[in-house]
């Protein structure tokens, strides 16, 4: 604590030196921001009709709450998935410089969108006992110098107060799911997570955290190995839908 006081003279210099501005356009922003409110409101939400268990949106005059064809016919272990944007524009742009341009301060205006969907009624109000990462393998982790998904976790903790449980360990590396059907995503990812050693989820109720949803198979497999672990149930959070 001591040290972080010393600094706070040299951060009050920085801030005024280098006064904080728009990631995306360069406009001067307030402090402890990082969009304009231009390019926020650019960000492309999700609005209903929904998906009612993995936010996939819909065009038309659909009123009551409906399974799309990626979820009525397969078994997903997950509750729900919930994501307040899509990836499209800013957001797309925002969290590929994140995850592939090692852009870590992107992190925070991305937690936030993350943290809108605990405004979603099929988040709001519900306990939760942890917030689990999607892991990354070992090897792609070191490669890419950090796992995004922990990264917004460990965000998403500290503005709720959940504990952030590391349960998941990623066992077997698998080729990127970017050019697989559902199906052969769902095979390529057959018995790639274990519970790591020690972590008790027995009895828990669980926010599983990644960065992008796409077919849900990889929350899917990731919330399977949760519920055989002794979890009582798992919903998830992404920061968009594809």
């Amino acid at each position: 604590m001591w040290a972080l006081a010393r600094l706070e003279p040299f951060r009050s210099i920085a801030s005024l030196c280098y006064p904080p501005h728009c990631v995306i356009c360069a406009v001067p922003v307030a402090p402890e921001s990082y969009l304009c409110d231009t390019c926020r409101e650019k960000a492309p939400r999700i609005r209903a009709p929904f998906c009612a268990t993995c936010s996939e949106p819909f065009s038309g005059a659909i009123t009551d709450l409906f399974s799309c064809a990626n979820c009525t016919h397969r078994s997903l272990h997950f509750e729900a998935a919930v994501a307040a944007y899509r990836s499209r524009g800013i957001v797309r742009r925002l969290v590929h410089e994140f995850k592939y341009g090692h852009q870590q301060h992107l992190r925070h205006p991305i937690a936030e969108w993350l943290g809108e969907t605990l405004g979603d009624p099929r988040l709001r109000g519900r306990h939760f006992d942890a917030i689990v990462p999607v892991p990354l393998h070992p090897a792609r982790e070191r490669e890419r110098g950090f796992n995004q998904a922990a990264l917004l976790a460990e965000l998403l903790s500290k503005r709720t107060g959940v504990p952030l449980q590391n349960a998941l360990l990623r066992v077997r590396y698998t080729t990127t799911q970017t050019a697989y059907d559902r199906q052969e995503r769902m095979e390529n990812l057959k018995d790639a997570f274990c519970l790591r050693k020690n972590a008790d989820v027995r009895d828990s109720r669980m926010l599983l955290v990644d960065d992008v949803l796409t077919t849900g198979s990889t929350l899917s497999e990731c919330a399977r190995v949760l519920k055989d672990g002794g979890a009582l149930s798992i919903h998830a959070a992404t920061v968009a839908r594809a």
